[in-house]
């Protein structure tokens, strides 16, 4: 059953209203799963929740790294497979993460901590991630008085966002102030979907911030419709796209019901011809697969047809190839352990980025919903 959704009407300042939304038929419950997924999920999830650090309550990457991004990133595949911070197999871990966001919060409403010297640089993903996983859980908390403290860390994560944002309207890996107006890609996908998730709770989020951040993203695209790493040294130029950074924007867009734009519609006729169906190692594959997966999980069999009419339908991309062809992938190169081990930030990242691709069926979070 999809978990409950806190959603927000414009006009009367956000009024939260409890939705329980009816489950799709495009929903698969954990024990429907094929057997071979629900094992590498199982695997995978046992595996994560050992890697938490028990008188904390964080993850982090090799060495230490960027254990607020960590944290959230592995909060989310936990509350994929069903669990809330009241019960399930991993409420326990759940509620430890929550605590140590909240112990972690800064008064200025960063999520995280500047001082920390493998964030200090990078702080904004942090940001995002953190507001991403605070946003998804917000709902589930009943206790009075953390859930007052939750809404004020979430409210004022907003704020510190919106104050982060460059006139460009996009993000750095610091704030606007602290990092001279840079700005680029992959951190402005992560505060724009950490935003909308936020939103989706019923949490105040200034239309402006989130219009500001659209127009970035389509100010990055060059003619052959995919997006560049930034603005901040000169307009789009075709041959310089990042594949990656134009799948998050991608499902981004599908994630805020924009499947036919304009834009959305060059984006992903580029990550057509530019992104390979778990094909061997690209650059920056996980953060890759993330997003992509994402985009084709939202398009399911019949959207790209929709949108492409005068398409092949042999040339259209369609979620069931995709997914078969990326679980294979997956469960094939998963560790004996359940962790996978690819890429260099660490097996606590490759892990949460490869469990988010596998339960996305299981439609329990909406900002991964089609």
């Amino acid at each position: 059953m999809k978990r409950m959704l806190w959603l927000g009407i414009a006009g009367t300042g956000f009024l939260a209203c409890l939705l329980h939304l009816v489950p799709t038929p495009a929903q698969v419950r954990a024990e429907d799963q094929e057997p071979d997924v629900q094992k590498s999920v199982q695997k995978g999830l046992k595996w994560l929740a050992s890697q938490q650090r028990a008188n904390t309550g964080h993850w982090e990457a090799n060495g230490g790294q960027y254990p607020t991004s960590m944290t959230a990133l592995a909060g989310m595949s936990l509350l994929m497979e069903g669990s809330t911070l009241r019960e399930g197999k991993y409420s326990e871990q759940l509620q430890k993460a929550v605590t140590w966001f909240m112990d972690r919060s800064q008064p200025n409403g960063l999520l995280g901590n500047p001082n920390n010297p493998t964030e200090s640089a990078r702080y904004m993903y942090g940001h995002g991630f953190g507001l991403l996983f605070l946003a998804s859980i917000y709902g589930e908390e009943e206790d009075g008085e953390r859930r007052r403290k939750l809404e004020k860390m979430l409210t004022k994560a907003v704020e510190f966002a919106g104050k982060a944002q460059t006139t460009r309207g996009g993000w750095g890996y610091v704030s606007a102030a602290d990092g001279g107006g840079f700005d680029e890609g992959s951190v402005t996908i992560t505060q724009l979907q950490a935003l909308r998730a936020a939103r989706n709770a019923g949490i105040v989020v200034p239309k402006s911030i989130i219009d500001k951040s659209i127009k970035y993203l389509k100010d990055c695209t060059t003619t052959r419709g995919g997006i560049i790493y930034s603005l901040a040294h000169g307009a789009p130029v075709a041959g310089t796209e990042r594949p990656p950074l134009t799948a998050a924007a991608v499902a981004c867009s599908f994630s805020a019901g924009e499947y036919d734009s304009e834009y959305a519609k060059k984006w992903l006729l580029y990550c057509k011809e530019a992104i390979p169906f778990a094909r061997g190692r690209v650059a920056h594959d996980e953060y890759q697969s993330y997003y992509f997966a994402q985009a084709m999980y939202v398009l399911g069999d019949d959207r790209y047809g929709k949108l492409f009419p005068t398409s092949k339908p042999d040339d259209r991309l369609l979620w069931s190839k995709y997914k078969s062809a990326i679980f294979d992938h997956l469960i094939k190169t998963q560790s004996n352990d359940g962790s996978w081990t690819a890429g260099y930030i660490g097996p606590v990242y490759t892990t949460s980025v490869n469990l988010t691709i596998l339960q996305l069926e299981k439609a329990t979070l909406p900002i991964y919903d089609r």
